[in-house]
């Protein structure tokens, strides 16, 4: 029976989503560890401790466990000032670590400084994926305040180039580990990001309209965090585009935007909520946006059907969950050509793809879907079919084909190649 560590430094994968640190990652480790104990695999994930109130050890399911642990305050704390606490944190999960294990797979980076540490103390083979770049968010930040520091890149680096193996969502982002970050072309593995397909499926969208208490007026849904990155402000100006050459009122579409970090009713929102709020206002589009704050996962298929194309106009995106469980619903998507947006969402086909910060063109494709109701369907029922591919199953599939080859001494970073120069010889930069 294989035993796994899974390593998830800054947030929980049991932690409600739309906040400020929680999303398409906390999705993935909770539905890739749960798949993998289905199958036999006994997993512990490893998380910094952010309540004292929650039990240091909540089981997800049957043989899959999920381990709180104290490393430096337990309260919510910025990932950006928690790599001082990675030394705590290591020996925390050495204390409360059940193990031996076989193998050790973390993410994000923070992840990564602690997983080198402990592959070393253990003598296992690490596997480690990225989930976002600092130096891809460092391109596209529009003012200091949003760029990541010079410690985050030097570290990337590091865990891309000593890790056994590295897991990329999509092929662009292999080549990008390997010419940013100097990676061995043979320690990466392209394996895609997942959607539950149990879950989101198409509804009817007069059903789902009727369930969440929606007229039959045309509307829009964003989904994702309230974070700069995700491009918001492209598509809150698109609406104002939009409202300024609409035909008329009953062709004018309303936005919904999920997510946001969670709020009790009576309390003031979040600032996340708050800035939002005050740039619709600004804008003179409130009638038309709605801000919902994070909804049940469970209940965004509704949302979902209920909409006539999900809208994405990010930065940056590993990968883009939310395009994925849109597709799944059969729901056409409007997105950037950045990223894994550009992998998952297939122009013309299963959605459309704009320039990323052109309103403009963000306007004049979500016109066109509004106006066009048989190119939509088609593109709706086309996503749908794309989307069956991605499945969690066939996501834990893969991993397990890499995590095979490490054990078995198969890959080149088995025992006895592992970071020889001999194995890999990184490209030069000029």
């Amino acid at each position: 029976m294989m035993r796994l560590a899974v390593l998830s430094v800054h947030t929980c994968p049991l932690a409600s989503l739309g906040g400020k640190e929680t999303g398409g990652m906390n999705v993935y480790v909770r539905e890739t560890c749960a798949e993998l104990g289905r199958r036999g695999v006994r997993v512990d994930v490893f998380t910094r401790s952010q309540d004292p109130a929650v039990p240091r050890r909540v089981e997800l399911i049957p043989g899959v466990v999920v381990h709180h642990v104290p490393a430096g305050p337990e309260t919510p704390y910025p990932k950006y000032g928690l790599l001082q606490y990675m030394g705590e944190f290591v020996q925390g999960v050495m204390h409360q670590a059940p193990g031996p294990y076989d193998l050790l797979f973390t993410h994000y980076w923070l992840s990564g400084v602690a997983g080198l540490d402990l592959r070393n103390k253990w003598g296992i083979p690490m596997v480690h994926m990225f989930h976002t770049m600092g130096w891809i968010k460092n391109l596209v930040a529009k003012d200091q305040g949003e760029k990541e520091g010079e410690t985050r890149l030097i570290w990337e680096e590091r865990v891309a180039r000593e890790a056994d193996a590295l897991v990329a969502p999509h092929p662009l982002e292999r080549a990008q580990l390997v010419w940013q970050y100097r990676a061995c072309p043979g320690r990466i593995r392209v394996v895609p990001c997942g959607v539950d397909l149990s879950l989101f499926r198409p509804i009817d969208p007069a059903e789902a309209r009727r369930a969440l208490g929606l007229d039959n007026s045309p509307r829009l849904i964003f989904v994702g965090r309230l974070d700069p990155i995700k491009g918001l402000d492209t598509l809150l100006k698109a609406m104002v585009l939009l409202k300024g050459k609409a035909g008329s009122p009953g062709a004018l579409p309303s936005l919904l935007v999920v997510g946001g970090p969670p709020w009790e009713a009576g309390t003031e929102p979040p600032p996340e909520i708050l800035k939002a709020s005050k740039q619709v206002q600004d804008l003179g589009i409130q009638d038309m946006v709605h801000l919902l704050g994070p909804r049940q996962q469970n209940s965004l298929p509704l949302y979902y059907s209920a909409s006539l194309a999900c809208v994405l106009p990010s930065r940056y995106e590993s990968f883009g969950m939310a395009a994925l469980e849109a597709m799944a619903c059969g729901v056409p998507v409007v997105a950037s050509r950045v990223g894994g947006l550009s992998y998952t969402v297939l122009d013309g086909e299963s959605g459309i793809l704009v320039p990323e910060g052109d309103a403009e063109a963000l306007a004049n494709t979500i016109r066109d879907l509004i106006e066009r109701p048989g190119w939509r369907a088609q593109m709706g029922a086309r996503a749908s079919r794309r989307a069956q591919r991605f499945s969690w199953p066939g996501v834990v599939d893969g991993l397990m084909v890499l995590f095979e080859e490490l054990l078995g001494g198969t890959n080149p970073l088995s025992e006895g190649h592992r970071r020889t120069t001999a194995v890999c010889q990184s490209p030069s930069r000029s």
